[in-house]
């Protein structure tokens, strides 16, 4: 499975099946369908019996879901409203593509297109705050109410169309990179080397409250969790140092807390001695922002011990996120060599 399939299939927050489908199929291929459950959420759950009994029980996660947007209801003359599906600034969406609905076999998703009133027609007032989204709308060609409402009902769900696209040294932009980059490692993790019990969860509903993985860890009740996420780098322009979270190209994020959890002491200094020795670039997540399934993981049942391994991610939560391979690649690699020293 590669990472621009992933990131490229829609899969907005309740609406994984696209990308279940992916992990699932790959997930069994691997490991074989018995070892796979799917629970009620639509998280999938793959577990990898251990050969050593003694060793701790270890879920390494991801989560499918992909922020998005969702149809409310259509105006007189045929241009739809929205709200947002997870945490989306309006600032981003002015002018950019969507995918209104979800692609069958049957029938393509429709094209569509965010506007809103043109810039040389607002207020100088207008022009000094950001256009919430109540003002936004999508337009998908419909020349009425009534053919906009038959083409997309309320309810209908939006996602971003930006394709997977390589650019500068390293670095590629797409939709999705949060976190189909941790779906991708962890599928890449499948023959990850540990003599205990290892589960493998993918998680659904992260972006609109971790809700997959509080299931997960009530299921699984894991000793210890890796989560493997991305996070906001905000280290475009001039950011003062004291507010950049992390850098991209310069490795794979470990963080001590987060708005969601706060690290196991001992994994977190685990993980940073791990990567000094195996010379595996990483860095230290500078600014306490953001949250995780590590927050639900933490928490569930009798509690797990829990870290986090970031991808810094530019532009994260729009239709165009930015990540570099280098900090991907380190990912997955400080989780093998957690693995195998565990």
């Amino acid at each position: 499975m590669d990472l621009k399939t992933l990131c490229e299939a829609q899969g907005v927050s309740g609406r994984e099946e696209h990308i279940r489908r992916m992990v699932w199929d790959a997930c069994a291929a691997k490991l074989g369908e018995d070892a796979l459950a799917l629970d009620g959420l639509g998280s999938v759950i793959a577990t990898r019996k251990g050969s050593d009994p003694g060793k701790p029980r270890v879920m390494l996660a991801a989560h499918m879901d992909e922020v998005g947007l969702l149809v409310v209801s259509a105006t007189e003359d045929g241009l739809l409203r929205f709200r947002a599906l997870g945490g989306v600034d309006s600032r981003v969406l002015v002018s950019k593509r969507v995918r209104v609905g979800y692609d069958t076999p049957e029938k393509p998703a429709l094209a569509g297109v965010i506007g809103a009133m043109a810039i040389h027609q607002q207020s100088p007032e207008d022009r000094k705050h950001v256009l919430p989204i109540e003002q936004l709308f999508i337009d998908i060609g419909a020349k009425d109410k009534a053919e906009a409402e038959r083409m997309a009902p309320a309810g209908t769900l939006v996602t971003f169309d930006t394709p997977y696209t390589p650019f500068g040294e390293g670095l590629v932009y797409a939709k999705a990179l949060d976190d189909r980059v941790g779906v991708w490692n962890l599928l890449n993790l499948l023959d990850a080397p540990y003599a205990g019990e290892l589960v493998f969860a993918f998680t659904s509903q992260e972006e609109v409250g971790l809700r997959g993985a509080t299931s997960a860890g009530y299921r699984v009740q894991p000793d210890i969790a890796v989560v493997l996420e991305t996070t906001a780098a905000n280290d475009l322009g001039e950011i003062p140092e004291a507010l950049q979270v992390c850098r991209v190209g310069q490795g794979v994020c470990v963080s001590f807390m987060d708005t969601a959890s706060l690290a196991d002491s001992q994994l977190y200094r685990t993980m940073l001695a791990l990567g000094k020795e195996k010379a595996i670039p990483h860095q230290v997540k500078q600014f306490v922002s953001g949250g995780n399934d590590a927050g639900a993981l933490q928490r569930a049942g009798a509690g797990s011990r829990t870290v986090v391994l970031s991808v810094p991610c530019r532009n994260i939560h729009s239709p165009t996120s930015v990540c570099a391979l280098r900090d991907m690649a380190a990912q997955e690699s400080l989780t093998r060599a957690f693995l195998e020293n565990l």
